[in-house]
């Protein structure tokens, strides 16, 4: 499939038969299925689509994926209209994921940029107010209920992990929204033990140098 770069492999082509093949598909017996779609260029359709999907399935993961950073503009009236503001307006939640490769591996200028200052603003969370209780689980969890959406630059493979999974295993749902380089995909200290994605492991909001 038409992935964007490490993710090219998610589904591959026998190129004698046709036949596909999900790799992610066969690692246990009864698990969930992992679906993989390409789609047209037309942002504000395609993640338009995905938005009303997350709030019709609120039990599935839906993920939309730029394949640069700056496709979101295309998409700016969702994002702006409904992603951002639809628990506000219309009490509808959403658990939409976006994957926004940020940073100067693009292929040229216009493509280094997700506009993450866009995200940003459009954050409803109060910059002169430190929520309480932020060392502790449950006060990381009120602190996000209460704002529109959340912002993550995850920088190893087993908070990126824990950043996906609490998207399901929340009694709640909130977009994510992930502006993270391409640089991360092979970098060599980008790397997590098994241990750090198993057992009482869950995501930091802050990982110390």
């Amino acid at each position: 499939e038409r992935g964007t770069f490490s993710h090219r492999h998610a589904l591959v082509h026998d190129q004698k038969t046709g036949a596909k093949h999900t790799f992610v598909n066969h690692i246990e017996p009864g698990q969930e299925e992992f679906y993989v779609r390409n789609s047209f260029l037309s942002e504000y359709g395609v993640l338009g689509f995905e938005l009303g999907y997350s709030m019709e399935h609120p039990d599935a993961l839906v993920m939309w994926e730029a394949q640069f950073g700056d496709f979101v503009n295309g998409a700016q009236i969702i994002i702006d209209q409904f992603l951002s503001a639809g628990e506000a307006k219309w009490m509808r939640q959403s658990g939409l994921v976006m994957l926004l490769p940020h940073g100067y591996q693009g292929a040229g200028p216009e493509h280094s940029s997700c506009r993450i200052e866009r995200f940003l603003q459009n954050s409803d969370e109060d910059p002169d107010v430190v929520p309480r209780d932020l060392d502790t689980l449950q006060g990381q969890i009120r602190a996000i209920q209460k704002n529109n959406w959340q912002i993550v630059n995850p920088t190893t493979p087993a908070n990126y992990f824990h950043c996906l999974r609490r998207q399901l295993h929340r009694e709640f749902r909130k977009p994510l929204i992930i502006p993270a380089t391409k640089a991360l995909l092979r970098h060599k200290l980008a790397v997590s033990p098994l241990e750090e994605f198993t057992g009482d492991t869950r995501f930091h909001r802050v990982i110390d140098e």
